[in-house]
């Protein structure tokens, strides 16, 4: 039995979050790139309500279009590839994006062969398609027949989780793109105080004996998952020790003054073609300034806070773990430290079955900032081991790749699939910034080694002998 009530008060806090999103951008700002592999800021504001409709209202329903052009320019916003420049699945086939001035529409001009010229559409234009889009969304929502059995988008609403979990993943990488804006171009919060307090906490062990840990889950189990989810698959996992905190600024200095960035040993061959192209020095996150080291916060730049986690790519991560002679942990090893008993059976949250709350970490929306490693002790694993869920997703050393029997999805088929490419690594957990509905022990993140603007951070390994 569908709750359309549920549905409708999830969507309208999805909007609602994501238009305070937009408004802490200036306007200056609107058609800004701020970061190289993404589109353009005007572009998400028009792809959400874009892909909630598309999906649940055109292709699931049949509903008429509201203006073919938007809906098409505004369909797809998946992250391009490093090595494709201008982007899959973009606005407009070979387009390449240029920096607009003051806010007005962004022309871009592609080579000069082809003469092709495009222009984005106004902020005006774009707010009213959404509030249209949203009216349809909201319609469906409470009238549509949007739970049809064997229906390839609507068995089990499976439209409707889609589209909500959509919207809730992009509000993250949004303030991806944030992170990286001048300070000048967002309206800073009168609330806004990361908290910068706190002690390194003293590093400690912790062993993890040999059992079995369950990696996704069946689709009859929950009321909804996505495609790289499912089905659900049992490993045996061997005996491990893991750190019980996330490795720190603090712990993660060390590396960048003893000369890591500068020692081609510690990095696989093709993370260290990328440091030295791309002049890699430290964490994208730091900034040194007047010789002293500091944060790069979302509306602030602070002295480095050394009990925060470390916010570094996948491959800054296995370089420093290969310094200090130890590894990352695989996909299986994350999940018996967060869900495994020293009894039987398994956790649903490595705090135990209970809903997350706030006491358990720092996710959905807490804080625009991390904060101390170790401050949510309500969240420790059964093993003791601490922000496994929360304060930054966890690096494994996992290649993201499909479980057996995997089906993509039909809501979004190219969800998972077009990722399934060597170059990607799971990530587990959450971040401060993941809503609080993606929190759940079969939920898999994913991104390049050499992405380095996500909110990710790791807990080092080793094996026992």
């Amino acid at each position: 039995m569908i709750d359309r009530t549920a549905f409708a008060v999830w969507y309208r806090r999805n909007r609602d979050r994501s238009r305070t999103l937009f408004d802490l951008v200036a306007s200056d700002a609107y058609y800004s790139q701020p970061i190289d592999l993404r589109h353009p800021i005007v572009f998400y504001e028009g792809h959400l309500p874009a892909f909630s409709f598309n999906t649940l209202v055109k292709r699931g329903l049949g509903g008429a279009s509201i203006d073919p052009r938007l809906e098409s320019l505004f369909a797809r916003g998946i992250d391009p590839s490093e090595r494709s420049g201008a982007g899959q699945g973009g606005p407009a086939s070979g387009v390449r994006f240029v920096s607009g001035v003051q806010g007005s529409p962004r022309v871009s001009e592609d080579s000069a062969e082809s003469g092709v010229r495009f222009q984005w559409p106004s902020r005006a234009e774009v707010q009213q398609f959404g509030e249209e889009a949203d009216r349809r969304v909201r319609d469906a929502l409470m009238a549509a027949d949007i739970d049809r059995r064997g229906d390839p988008l609507l068995d089990r609403a499976e439209a409707v989780f889609a589209i909500l979990e959509h919207e809730a993943m992009h509000q993250e990488t949004l303030l991806y793109m944030w992170q990286r804006l001048p300070l000048e171009q967002k309206r800073r919060p009168l609330d806004y105080r990361p908290r910068v307090d706190g002690e390194v906490p003293n590093q400690e062990w912790i062993d993890v004996p040999a059992g079995r840990a369950t990696l996704g889950v069946n689709r009859d189990a929950l009321p909804f998952a996505w495609d790289n989810e499912t089905p659900s698959r049992v490993e045996d996992v061997t005996a491990f020790s893991i750190e019980r905190h996330d490795d720190t600024n603090a712990a993660f200095l060390e590396f960048v003054e003893a000369g890591g960035y500068r020692n081609e040993r510690w990095w696989r061959h093709e993370d260290w073609l990328w440091v030295q192209k791309e002049r890699v020095q430290c964490p994208l996150f730091w900034e040194r300034r007047d010789g002293t080291w500091h944060w790069r916060g979302m509306f602030d730049i602070v002295p480095l806070p050394p009990a925060w986690p470390v916010y570094v790519s996948h491959a800054e991560a296995s370089a420093y773990a290969s310094w200090r002679g130890l590894r990352l942990p695989t996909e299986a090893e994350f999940q018996r430290a967060a869900s495994g008993n020293p009894g039987d059976g398994e956790r649903l949250h490595p705090w135990g079955d209970a809903s997350p709350d706030p006491a358990h970490g720092v996710f959905d929306f807490a804080s625009w900032d991390p904060e101390p490693a170790g401050s949510h002790p309500a969240g420790r694993s059964a093993w003791g081991v601490d922000d496994l869920v929360g304060n930054g997703w966890e690096w494994t050393s996992t290649t993201f790749s499909p479980f057996p029997g995997f089906r993509p999805i039909p809501s979004y088929p190219e969800y998972s699939a077009d990722f399934f490419d060597g170059e990607h690594f799971v990530m587990k957990g959450a971040s401060p910034a993941t809503a609080h509905e993606l929190i759940r022990p079969s939920f898999r993140n994913w991104f390049r080694a050499r992405y380095p603007y996500v909110y990710a951070t790791f807990h080092c390994v080793r094996d026992l002998r």
